[in-house]
C-alpha cells in the first residue's frame, strides 16, 4: 500500500512538472526504494526521473535496476552523464553492469569514464565468471601497519566514504601482502598514538581471487563475516567481498540450482522478462533428452506384450509402481543434493548415505507395501499372488530410487558435473526402466508367465 501511495505521489509531482519538489521526494526514501517506483514507469517518464536525481543518488539507484532499464538509460544518456554514473558506481557493481551490456556500449561507457574507474574495472573483468575476483569490490580501506591510531583514523576520514565498508580495515605490509585486520570500533576505542602493529588482528580469514563464489558464500556462512578480504597467490590484497554481494550470490546460486532440478537450461533473466522464445529453447533440450530416454519404458512394455496378455491387471498398477518409485527418487536426490551444496555431505559420507537410504527405503517401501497390500485385497479385490508380486516390487522400486537418488548426485559432483542436473526428472527416467524390469522379473517368476 506505502508503495502504491508513493508511485502515485511520484506522478502527480511528475505530471504537474513540479520538478523541484519531485527531487526532494524522491532524496528522502531508499535508494532501492526508487528503483522499484522507476521500474513501475514508462521508459520515457523513467528516464525523465532518473534525470532528476542528484548524482550520487542516482548512481545508488541505478545499481538497483534490472538490467533492461539499465541498458536503456544508459544508452539515452549524453556521454558526460554515461560517464558520471559509471564513475559513481562502486567498481563490482560497474563491473556487473559492463558484463551484461553489449561490446558497443561497454566501450563508449569505458572511454567516458575517468582513468580510475577505467582500470579499476578493467580489473575486476578479466577474472573469470563466478571467480571471487569478479564480484569483489576494490574500494576498501587499508592501512600501513606502521601508522598510529590518530593518523589512521584521519585516513579512513579521508577515504572512508568512497569505500565499500570502513567498518573494517585491513592492513598491509610495505609488499601490499594483507598482514592484519582492524575494526573501526578498537581504533575509536585504542589511545591515538598506539601502532596499528599493536592492536592489529594477525589470523586473517582471507579468500583467493580465483576461488568459486558458491565457495566464498560457504565462508561466509563459516566465519559469520560481513565483509571478507581477497588475495592474490602472492597473498597481496586486491579486493573485498562485501556480504550483500554474497545474498545476491545466493540468490543466483539457489534458482539456478532449482532451474537444473527441473531439467531447465539456467537463465539470467526474471520469468516476467524472458520472451517465449527464449524460454522455449531453455525448456527443450531437456525435453527432447527425457523423451527419447523414456523410449526405454516403451521399449521394456513391449518385450514383455505377450506375458501382460496373459495377465491384463498387472498393467493397471504399472503407473502406480513408476510414480512411487519416482517420488521416492526425487525426495532423495533432492536432500542429497542440498546436503552436497551446503558441504553436509562429502564424498567419505558415501557408505553412510547409502547404509541410512537402505535402512529408509526398507521402512517407506515395506509400509507402503503393506497399505498397497490391504487396498489389492479389499478393493481391488485380485488375487494374492498378483497382489503379492506388486507389494514386492513396491518395495524393490522404492529400494532402488533411493540409492538411484542419493548415488547419482554424488557420482555427479565426482566428475565435475553440477549435483543439480541429477534430479528429480532424470532419476524418474532411470527408475521407471528399471522398476519396469524388476516388476516384469517377479511376475515372471510368482506367477509364471
Amino acid at each position: 500500500m506505502e508503495k502504491r501511495i508513493e508511485l502515485e505521489e511520484l506522478i502527480r509531482l511528475l505530471d504537474a512538472k513540479q520538478y523541484t519538489n519531485l527531487r526532494q521526494f524522491l532524496s528522502d526514501l531508499n535508494e532501492a526504494d526508487i528503483a522499484l517506483l522507476l521500474e513501475e514507469l514508462e521508459s520515457e517518464a523513467m528516464l525523465k526521473v532518473f534525470r532528476i536525481l542528484p548524482k550520487n543518488l542516482a548512481a545508488d539507484v541505478f545499481s538497483y535496476l534490472e538490467t533492461d532499464s539499465q541498458e536503456f538509460i544508459i544508452t539515452s544518456l549524453s556521454d558526460k552523464e554515461a560517464g558520471s554514473i559509471i564513475d559513481n558506481l562502486m567498481a563490482d557493481d560497474a563491473a556487473d553492469f559492463l558484463e551484461e551490456m553489449p561490446a558497443n556500449v561497454v566501450e563508449r561507457l569505458l572511454a567516458s569514464a575517468n582513468p580510475d574507474t577505467r582500470r579499476e574495472v578493467n580489473q575486476l573483468l578479466r577474472y573469470p565468471e563466478d571467480s571471487a575476483g569478479s564480484i569483489m569490490t576494490v574500494e576498501y580501506v587499508s592501512l600501513k601497519e606502521n601508522l598510529t591510531v590518530d593518523q589512521a583514523i584521519e585516513r579512513i576520514r579521508a577515504i572512508g566514504l568512497d569505500s565499500e565498508t570502513s567498518n573494517i580495515c585491513y592492513v598491509l605490509d610495505k609488499g601490499r601482502e594483507l598482514v592484519g585486520t582492524v575494526a573501526l570500533r578498537y581504533l575509536l576505542l585504542s589511545q591515538g598514538n598506539e601502532l596499528i602493529a599493536d592492536i592489529m588482528h594477525e589470523n586473517v580469514i582471507s579468500v583467493n581471487t580465483l576461488m568459486d563464489q558458491e565457495q566464498v558464500a560457504a565462508q561466509f556462512k563459516k566465519y559469520d563475516f560481513t565483509a571478507m578480504p581477497v588475495v592474490d597467490n602472492e597473498n597481496r590484497l586486491v579486493g573485498i567481498i562485501t556480504v550483500d554481494d554474497i545474498v545476491d550470490i545466493l540468490e543466483e546460486e539457489t534458482t539456478e540450482d532449482m532451474e537444473k532440478m527441473a531439467a531447465i537450461v539456467p537463465s539470467d533473466k526474471p520469468y516476467m522478462r524472458t520472451t517465449v522464445g527464449e524460454t522455449f529453447k531453455k525448456r527443450i533440450p531437456w525435453l527432447l533428452l527425457l523423451m527419447v530416454s523414456a523410449t526405454f519404458t516403451g521399449a521394456i512394455i513391449s518385450s514383455f506384450e505377450d506375458a501382460l496378455s496373459v495377465c491384463a491387471v498387472l498393467v493397471a498398477f504399472i503407473p502406480m509402481l513408476m510414480d512411487t518409485g519416482g517420488n521416492a527418487g526425487g525426495q532423495v536426490s533432492v536432500t542429497v543434493i542440498r546436503g552436497l551444496s551446503l558441504g553436509e555431505i562429502t564424498y567419505r559420507d558415501v557408505p553412510r548415505v547409502v547404509w541410512k537410504e537402505i535402512r529408509v527405503a526398507l521402512l517407506c517401501g515395506g509400509t507402503l507395501a503393506i497399505a498397497n497390500f490391504a487396498k489389492l485385497m479389499l478393493f481391488d479385490r485380485v488375487g494374492l499372488m498378483v497382489a503379492f508380486t506388486v507389494c514386492l516390487t513396491l518395495v524393490a522400486a522404492v529400494l532402488m530410487a533411493m540409492l538411484v537418488g542419493c548415488l547419482l548426485p554424488i557420482g555427479a559432483k565426482k566428475i565435475g558435473f553440477d549435483p543439480a542436473v541429477m534430479a528429480s526428472p532424470f532419476i524418474t527416467t532411470i527408475v521407471d526402466a528399471l522398476s519396469l524390469l524388476v516388476y516384469f522379473r517377479f511376475a515372471a517368476l510368482l506367477l509364471g508367465i
